[in-house]
């Protein structure tokens, strides 16, 4: 299974900053995974942001849920996240990645990794 990020590099404060997961060699719908957006600012360690389900259901980092909206499209295998009101502070590596079950930070629980896209917001 490969995991790709994918998305603008830029963002400008106050917007909404849009990724796209595409998962390849395996099904979005698979039994028991959840599909994961991880961030790592730079210099601090990694920060859990939420998940989707194979159900469909969501879960968010309760600090992050305000500004958070994960969604999926089956038909192309994708899932994706939408962080709106973005500051400097949400300045990362973004990366998806798959548990088994819901993963939050516990990070062995990770089975698969995308290699990460930076983000940077600045006007």
């Amino acid at each position: 299974v490969q995991l790709q990020e994918s998305g603008p590099g830029l963002v400008k404060p106050s917007q909404t900053l849009s990724l796209i997961c595409t998962i390849s060699g395996g099904s979005i719908t698979s039994n028991y995974y959840h599909w994961n957006w991880i961030r790592q600012p730079p210099g601090k360690g990694r920060e859990w942001i939420g998940a989707i389900a194979n159900s469909g259901s969501t879960y968010y980092n309760p600090s992050l849920k305000s500004r958070t909206s994960i969604s999926r499209d089956t038909s192309n295998n994708q899932f994706s996240l939408q962080l709106s009101s973005v500051t400097p502070e949400d300045t990362a590596e973004y990366y998806c990645a798959g548990s088994r079950g819901l993963g939050g930070d516990n990070w062995s629980s990770y089975s698969y990794w995308g290699h990460g896209t930076q983000v940077t917001v600045s006007s």
